[in-house]
C-alpha cells in the first residue's frame, strides 16, 4: 500500500471509477460540496462513475437519479440501477435468493439478537430488498468493530453471507458480492472482460468489505481511514490518500484530473 503521491495516472488508460459510498464519498453520513463537485468534474472529464455500496436499494435508486453517475451497485452486489435512454433500469444478480430471502434473514436476525441483545437493524432496512443490515457503528450506541466481527462469524455459521462495512454488518443469501457483481455488470453492460476491467477501472474504498475489490483491481485506492483496518486486511489497496473520508476521495479525484 503506497501513498497516493506515488500514483502516476498518465501511465494508465482509466475510463471507469467504481467507488464505495459511506465514509469514502461521505463523512459523518454527509456528502460534502467538495465530494459532490469532484464527482461532477470526473463525469465532465469523461469518466464513468459507478458507486458500489452495501447501502439499500432505496439509496441506490436516489443516487442513480440525482448524482452524476453511470450506474449504482447496491446491497453489496445484489442489484444494479442504471439509466438507459433516460429510463431507469434494474439488473439483478442471478444468484439472488428467492422471495423467501427476507423471511430467512429475519430468522438470522432473531438468532443474532439472542446472542447480542443490543443489536438493531439499520434504519434504512425498510428500503432494502435482498439483505439485512445490522447497525454497529452508524447510530448510538456504538457496538464496536469486535462485536461486528463476532456477528459476521455467527451469520456464517447460520449459512448466510456477511461483510463488515464502516457502519453496518451486511447479511444476505446468494452467491454474490461487490466483486462478482462488478465483474458481471461490466461484462453484460459494458462488454468488458476481467482483463479489460483491470486495465481500465479503478476502485476507491475505506473498509474491510471493500477488500474483494482491492483484490480484483490492481489500481485500487482507499481514503486514509483504511489505516484503521490495516491489520484486518489480506488484500490491501494499491494506494491510499492522505485524508479521511470524502476529503480523501477529493484528493484521489484531483490526482486523476491532474490537478
Amino acid at each position: 500500500m503506497q501513498p497516493l503521491s506515488a500514483f502516476n495516472p498518465s501511465a494508465h488508460n482509466i475510463k471507469f471509477i467504481f467507488t464505495d459510498v459511506d465514509d469514502t464519498l461521505t463523512e459523518n453520513g454527509k456528502l460534502s460540496p467538495e465530494s459532490y463537485s469532484a464527482l461532477w468534474r470526473l463525469r465532465d472529464s469523461g469518466f464513468k462513475i459507478i458507486p458500489v455500496t452495501g447501502g439499500s436499494a432505496g439509496l441506490g435508486h436516489m443516487i442513480v437519479r440525482q448524482w452524476p453517475v453511470d450506474a449504482v451497485i447496491a446491497e453489496s452486489g445484489a442489484l444494479v440501477y442504471y439509466m438507459d435512454d433516460s429510463q431507469l433500469k434494474t439488473f439483478i444478480h442471478p444468484s439472488v435468493a428467492d422471495g423467501k430471502s427476507m423471511e430467512k434473514l429475519n430468522s438470522v436476525y432473531d438468532s443474532i439478537k439472542k446472542e447480542f441483545p443490543l443489536i438493531r437493524k439499520a434504519k434504512d432496512q425498510f428500503s432494502r430488498l435482498y439483505d439485512l443490515a445490522i447497525d454497529y457503528n452508524e447510530d448510538y450506541p456504538r457496538l464496536g468493530y469486535e462485536t461486528a466481527v463476532k456477528i459476521k462469524g455467527l451469520c456464517e455459521t447460520l449459512g448466510a453471507e456477511a461483510m463488515i462495512s464502516s457502519i453496518h454488518v451486511n447479511i444476505w443469501f446468494g452467491d454474490y458480492c461487490k466483486k462478482r457483481m462488478v465483474e458481471l455488470f461490466a461484462r453484460e453492460h459494458y462488454g468488458l472482460t476481467v482483463d479489460e476491467l483491470k486495465e481500465k477501472a479503478i476502485y476507491c474504498g475505506d473498509s474491510p468489505n471493500d477488500e474483494p475489490m482491492f483484490e480484483l483491481l490492481p489500481l485500487s485506492f482507499a481514503v486514509a481511514n483504511i489505516l484503521n483496518f490495516k491489520n484486518e486486511l489480506t488484500h490491501e489497496p494499491a494506494y491510499y490518500a492522505p485524508s479521511r473520508c470524502g476529503r480523501g476521495f477529493v484528493e484521489i479525484a484531483e490526482k486523476l484530473l491532474g490537478c
